[in-house]
């Protein structure tokens, strides 16, 4: 058993390592703009938090539906269909440029969101030239999601994390030329980092698109050798799994965005303040994402062989391993997190609001391991219809209805430390523990049923 355990950890750490690096990169996006806007201005800063908050949650909508691809493809793998491969990939192209359209749309015209945050006037107009410019990379981003997706299905993930270190070396200077200005550019602040995001997400989309041509691993698949139209079938099938998929993380990162529309009520600076808990929730979440897909490439690539009994064993050292590293991480941060804190804000009332957001995020951070990686393990099972009924019932109800409730305070006779900006973070604390909960045990009925009808 023991010998099991550690082979599975070194094949999923084989795989997730690359993936852990390339989304480090991508977050250190985040991070850049975070410490880079909060030396330009505490409004530019707070229309950060709104905007981003309002980005994330259309990005990972939409493209979490195209990650439908990577369980579909992996199976294929596992089974040695390559033209079949070739076929779901180009389905998903079409799929994205529906995706595209839909999202252009919501970020370009963001008034209707932005009128629940009651945002001022001044930190409306900078949140809304901030969103428009990232529209305009939506369908890049689009189009490397299914890049990527494929990338980690066939056991490639390094393809993908070259480009995404490649894109972190670039956006460094890109965002210091355009935040300050600088060479004949007047300072833009915060649409300044909106823009260089926007730029190097194309670049990325036409670096994809080059590997998938000329690398020989996806030679095979033929993907451009072959025209087609959309299939409906196949459109259907991409669907099916898309969409709970994109629900259950729209779900996920609604409940975070509303959280910060809400804050906004509170004060420029408390919402700096959570954005900077958030930021450093976002950075820990890369560790058990990249295990997570790592785990959901090895499980479906077993499914797809007629292994489901590997698969099981997997999917559950898997979870096992994300939960342990969650509760070192969570431990490291709440020793450290002044530091962390001085190092996003000089402004001494800006971290005062975000030191007590941070110290439970350790705690936050633990179950968001859980569930996560869980969740993965489930979609390498073609499963996401419960798992997403679970994310509305925990973090819709529970954390962003029961946020609601402490945030402001509803009952009158809350204490003092359980309102506010803290109030919403527990209430989604303790929902990532109802759904983590709830997604180990369908992920243990799901994996025995399997193992049933195998048999």
């Amino acid at each position: 058993m023991t010998a099991t355990f550690l082979g599975d950890i070194r094949r999923i750490a084989t795989l997730a390592w690359p993936v852990l690096v390339g989304q480090l990169a991508i977050i250190a996006f985040g991070v850049i703009d975070t410490a880079m806007v909060g030396r330009y201005s505490a409004l530019d800063l707070a229309a950060l938090g709104l905007g981003s908050s309002i980005y994330v949650s259309v990005y990972i909508g939409l493209t979490g539906i195209l990650t439908a691809l990577q369980p579909v493809a992996a199976q294929l793998y596992g089974a040695r269909k390559d033209i079949e491969i070739g076929l779901e990939v180009r389905q998903a192209f079409w799929l994205a440029f529906v995706l595209m359209v839909i999202g252009f749309v919501i970020l370009y015209f963001p008034g209707p969101l932005l009128d629940l945050a009651r945002a001022p006037e001044a930190l409306r107009e900078r949140t809304i030239a901030y969103l428009r410019l990232l529209s305009f990379g939506l369908p890049a981003s689009l189009a490397f999601r299914i890049y990527s997706s494929l990338a980690n299905a066939v056991s490639r993930p390094r393809l993908v994390m070259f480009l995404q270190v490649a894109a972190l070396g670039i956006k460094v200077p890109l965002n210091t030329w355009l935040i300050f200005g600088g060479l004949g550019v007047p300072a833009l602040g915060g649409p300044g980092c909106a823009l260089a995001s926007t730029a190097i997400n194309w670049a990325l989309a036409a670096c994809a698109a080059i590997a998938l041509t000329r690398i020989d691993v996806f030679a095979p698949f033929e993907i451009f050798k072959h025209f087609c139209w959309p299939e409906w079938k196949r459109q259907a099938e991409l669907l099916k799994l898309g969409i709970p998929m994109g629900l259950s993380y729209l779900i996920e990162v609604t409940s975070y965005t509303f959280m910060a529309i809400f804050i906004a009520r509170l004060g420029t600076t408390t919402l700096a303040g959570h954005q900077i808990a958030g930021n450093v929730g976002a950075v820990l979440y890369m560790t058990p994402l990249s295990i997570g897909v790592a785990t959901s490439t090895l499980v479906a690539q077993a499914l797809g062989g007629a292994r489901p009994a590997e698969a099981r064993t997997l999917a559950r050292h898997g979870v096992m391993t994300a939960a342990a590293i969650a509760c070192c991480y969570g431990a490291i941060v709440l020793v450290l997190r002044p530091l962390l804190i001085k190092g996003y804000t000089p402004d001494p009332t800006v971290a005062v609001a975000a030191m007590p957001l941070v110290a439970i995020v350790t705690v936050y951070h633990v179950f968001d391991a859980l569930q996560i990686t869980t969740a993965f393990a489930l979609r390498a099972y073609k499963v996401a219809v419960v798992p997403t009924v679970i994310y509305a019932i925990a973090l819709w109800g529970v954390g962003l209805g029961g946020g609601y409730a402490l945030g402001f305070n509803v009952p009158g006779t809350l204490p003092e430390w359980a309102t506010g900006a803290r109030g919403f973070w527990i209430a989604n604390t303790a929902s990532l523990a109802l759904a983590g909960v709830g997604l180990v045990i369908y992920l243990s009925f799901v994996s025995r049923r399997y193992l049933r009808v195998k048999a």
